[in-house]
């Protein structure tokens, strides 16, 4: 686990505003070091795994794909993981997300252009061995960037932001 400092926070805040269209100085200039600083971070933040990757919001409706439902699975817990690797190879499948629960672990988010691609996909997860508990079509997705990075860590006596 990554120990971050409020340079940190701060940079991983502003990319998440809008990654694409930040620049280092930007960045610089809201948490308060310079643009070298920023890009060092970032690629530590990088390697460290704490950054997975940068991916476009898509507007599947706008991209011929109208239909976005989301099935609430449940995957025996021991073939959870690699269940998940073949869902993620069924087409118009475009996010998995895993819980800890026993039952309802596994929400899998699909587009596609009508029904015809709906029971494509479900008899896919069928097939996989999933037993979907619900669907529903979704009409909107929000995610709003974490904005709590800047909490005071209790068990962090010193707070790094010093340049590098």
């Amino acid at each position: 686990m990554a120990k971050l400092d409020n340079v940190d926070r701060g940079i991983l805040h502003e990319l998440q505003l809008d990654a694409r269209n930040r620049s280092a100085q930007q960045i610089a200039d809201k948490v308060d070091v310079s643009a070298s600083t920023v890009r060092n971070r970032i690629e530590q933040l990088e390697a460290t795994g704490v950054i997975e990757g940068y991916h476009p919001k898509i507007d599947y409706e706008t991209a011929n794909l109208p239909l976005q439902v989301l099935f609430v699975c449940t995957a025996p817990p021991t073939e959870r993981t690699e269940m998940v690797d073949k869902i993620l190879d069924v087409r118009g499948v475009v996010d998995v997300r895993e819980t800890l629960t026993g039952r309802r672990n596994l929400y899998v988010e699909a587009v596609g252009t009508g029904t015809s691609d709906t029971a494509r996909i479900t008899d896919a997860l069928h097939e996989v061995g999933l037993t979907i508990e619900s669907s529903a079509i979704l009409r909107q997705r929000r995610v709003q960037p974490f904005n709590h990075f800047f909490y005071t860590d209790p068990y962090d006596s010193e707070q790094d932001t010093e340049e590098e």
